[in-house]
């Protein structure tokens, strides 16, 4: 199964405070060891809400809010994709990570084709591996 592994903003974080040396190398450290087990497939950092922007949908309108945002518990700061054998596991790698006071961590299982049932129609389930195929031939 896939998890997406999201790290939350804190004030820190959203003020663009970068981690200290020490921090990047321990989580350089826990990075390899994902790498090595086959579990990490993705993972980035996230520049904080200021520069970003979010788009709000209304009927066939659309709003664009400028960042920052205000509700750092609800932000994300970064992220990983990981393969794992179930959400126990993910658990269980996410414990060992270099995290400090406070911080809040999320794993979410990512939906599967499979998932969706008889709604994802061979031609979706077809137009889906296409899309990816090209995606993978980018990397």
């Amino acid at each position: 199964m896939r998890v997406m592994v999201l790290v939350k903003a804190s004030p820190q974080s959203e003020a663009g405070v970068m981690p200290s040396q020490d921090m990047l190398a321990r989580m350089g450290q826990f990075n390899e060891e994902l790498v090595k087990a086959g579990v990490m497939l993705a993972g980035d950092g996230l520049h904080p809400t200021s520069r970003g922007a979010r788009v709000r949908y209304s009927g066939s309108t659309r709003t664009v809010v400028d960042g920052p945002f205000s509700e750092t518990k609800e932000l994300v700061a970064g992220y990983w994709l990981w393969q794992v054998h179930s959400l126990d596991e993910a658990i269980q790698w996410l414990k060992r990570a270099p995290f400090e006071d406070g911080d809040e961590v999320e794993i979410r299982p990512v939906f599967e084709a499979e998932d969706f049932g008889a709604e994802l129609t061979p031609e979706l389930r077809e137009q889906g591996e296409r899309q990816r195929a090209q995606i993978a031939a980018r990397s």
